[in-house]
């Protein structure tokens, strides 16, 4: 972090912002989703303020976000998301964030959601001044098009095999899953970057620049090549591109007590907020329609 740097602080203002690029960034790779399977399955349903996205079967993209800024969702419209979800075999997933309108957590658990999982949303103001340098002997360049199955897969498998650093996701999906949700991304617009070291294909990311916003996802580093600085190399360059596009802030999602939440704190992002999972499973939507 630069010596002289205040942390960023987050109010509800802020927090709304950045949950309206989240719900941008869901919906685009739902609708890229929508596009690739070419079937009315899928569905995009906005409420209070936030989006229910459905994209494909067992998606990341799956869920409900960016709730709490607009208001509080009406019992009908709650009716209506959770049977849509219901409909496709699938739980109802709401990601709330802390700063948003406490109600709704109040409304959420009396419907049956549990609490699943917390996230941790990071930033840091884009200010133009100079970051740490990039740790030497990893080279970050974008990745185009004829890489693409080449870093999918090192992606792929890298998330295959998480660092247990820190609380785990509380999502697993199949690798055929995970790849399609990929491919989906570059439909919205998502950016890719390859890190190398000795030469070898080390490790991915993503970012996506939106309202001003640089939105960081899918970082990953193949095990033989962790603790050797390619996610602050890949963090460094992001940072980089992101301040020459003309964004002020960058925002990164991250588990609680992460390797990743540990890098991007070290290089200058702050807490801004966290995230509850409140998930309403099948069996709890069947029991309160009878």
């Amino acid at each position: 972090m630069h010596p002289d740097r205040a942390p960023l602080f987050c109010d509800t203002a802020l927090a709304a912002r950045v949950e309206r690029a989240e719900v941008d960034l869901i919906s685009a790779a739902a609708e890229a989703a929508h596009e690739r399977r070419d079937d009315e399955r899928g569905f995009l349903l906005p409420i209070a303020g936030g989006v229910a996205s459905f994209a494909d079967d067992g998606s990341p993209y799956n869920k409900v976000t960016g709730l709490g800024f607009a208001g509080v969702p009406r019992a009908d419209e709650l009716d209506e998301i959770e049977r849509a979800f219901t409909d496709r075999g699938e739980p109802t997933q709401v990601e709330l964030a802390h700063l948003a309108d406490p109600d709704i957590a109040a409304v959420l658990t009396t419907r049956g959601y549990r609490l699943e999982s917390f996230e941790n949303v990071l930033g840091r103001a884009l200010d133009g001044r100079p970051g740490l340098p990039a740790p030497p002997g990893i080279e970050v360049r974008r990745s185009g098009d004829d890489e693409f199955e080449a870093w999918l897969s090192v992606v792929a498998d890298s998330v295959a095999r998480p660092d247990v650093q820190g609380l785990p996701w509380h999502e697993e999906f199949p690798r055929e899953t995970y790849e399609l949700a990929e491919r989906d991304a570059l439909g919205a617009g998502v950016l890719r970057y390859a890190a190398f070291r000795g030469g070898l294909l080390a490790g991915g990311a993503s970012l996506r620049l939106t309202d001003g916003i640089a939105q960081f996802a899918g970082a990953a580093t193949t095990p033989a090549h962790r603790r050797h600085g390619v996610q602050t190399a890949l963090l460094t360059a992001r940072l980089a591109d992101a301040a020459a596009a003309g964004c002020d802030l960058a925002v990164i999602v991250t588990q609680p007590g992460s390797k990743s939440q540990q890098n991007a704190q070290r290089r200058g992002f702050d807490l801004l907020y966290t995230r509850a999972i409140l998930v309403k499973n099948l069996r709890a939507r069947a029991a309160g329609s009878t």
